[in-house]
């Protein structure tokens, strides 16, 4: 059964994202405290999907987002601008001068390399992001007029304040009603709901979330923490157990018939810069598995799973296939793991290429 995707004909957009878009600082080989300079990219979990399926795959894509009106806002917007995404629904908000009751969210992030694993050092308090809320979007405009296929949101900018979880769920609601499928990345992580209800609050609000979700993306980790199924065999976090994966979905899809997808990277994390990569996808009764990337070496792995759910979209949009959603997004991730910043910078032929099995010699 495959899923009931609206064709691009009815449809101004094939895929829109809310979330939050930093301006990301690189160190480059070198550490945060220690640099003397760094690089500037953008990035954020949700539009990085938008943009993968714009610069990779040619599809027409947005962001619901906001950032306020200066020189930095409007340095991530030209960074959106460069990527294809479409900014018309990007909020501004007026700049007090100092930040002091709102600003743009920085993100200083190292690669890591060998046994020195990646760091990320999010600098995010009292973002134009942030304080989004419920009305700020015309849902109603944006899918019921205008008719988007895809709507990508994650559990990263639900954490950011109860403002943009309420957001969320107003979203993927509106989105539902609308017949425009829903993906989800529970993206877990404490030290963002740590001042909002910890644990329990992102159960809460992920558990609400997952009932308008059509395809939910995220690890073990990421179920058991948001969702609260518990996993046994997945005491190693490094190392997501194939079975004990497929035992949780099982249990996940049970609980939430809405469901249609459940998919995940796995990662084998030999070092920082050497890592065994596929994933595995359920729809429709059945596993999908990837083909394997082992021992895949990796420079920038910021992003790998985020151009693994653009890939994956892009499987689905194109052919609603499972197996090749899942080979299109693990490839997609992994090249993305071989350049530098958040975002893809791979071709469509080149992702074709390693599904089929392509290998690293020069090309003339």
């Amino acid at each position: 059964m495959s899923l009931n995707i609206k064709p691009a004909s009815s449809c101004a957009l094939d895929q829109i994202s809310l979330g939050e878009v930093m301006l990301r600082l690189d160190p480059g080989e070198g550490r945060i405290r220690t640099a003397r300079e760094f690089k500037a990219w953008e990035g954020g979990g949700e539009y990085n999907t938008s943009r993968g399926l714009r610069k990779c795959f040619g599809y027409k894509t947005a962001v619901c987002t906001a950032f306020v009106d200066n020189e930095v806002g409007h340095l991530i917007e030209d960074f959106i601008m460069q990527g294809g995404v479409a900014t018309d629904f990007i909020k501004w908000r007026e700049d007090d001068g100092i930040g002091r009751t709102v600003r743009n969210g920085l993100n200083f992030t190292e690669r890591g390399f060998g046994v020195r694993g990646a760091v990320g050092n999010p600098d995010r308090g009292n973002t134009a992001a942030s304080q989004l809320k419920p009305g700020d979007f015309d849902w109603e405009h944006i899918f019921g007029k205008l008719g988007v296929r895809w709507f990508h949101t994650g559990g990263i900018f639900a954490a950011l304040s109860e403002s943009t979880a309420a957001l969320t769920v107003e979203a993927v609601k509106a989105a539902n009603k609308h017949g425009t499928i829903v993906s989800y990345d529970l993206n877990y992580r404490p030290s963002l709901w740590k001042t909002i209800g910890g644990l329990k609050k992102a159960q809460e609000v992920n558990r609400e979330i997952a009932k308008y979700v059509d395809v939910m993306i995220g690890n073990e980790e990421d179920f058991t923490a948001s969702l609260g199924f518990a996993v046994k065999g997945a005491e190693d976090l490094t190392h997501i157990e194939t079975d004990a994966f497929k035992a949780m979905i099982e249990t996940a899809v049970t609980e939430f018939p809405n469901f249609k997808v459940a998919a995940t990277t796995l990662r084998h994390v030999h070092t920082a810069t050497i890592n065994d990569w596929s994933a595995i996808l359920w729809h429709d009764g059945k596993f999908h598995e990837s083909r394997k990337y082992p021992e895949l070496e990796i420079l920038d792995r910021v992003g790998g799973g985020d151009s693994f759910a653009s890939g994956l979209q892009f499987g689905f949009m194109q052919f609603n296939d499972a197996q090749k959603a899942v080979e299109y997004g693990a490839a997609h991730g992994a090249l993305a793991s071989t350049t530098p910043g958040d975002t893809s910078m791979a071709t469509r032929k080149e992702v074709e290429k390693q599904i089929s099995g392509g290998g690293a010699r020069v090309v003339r």
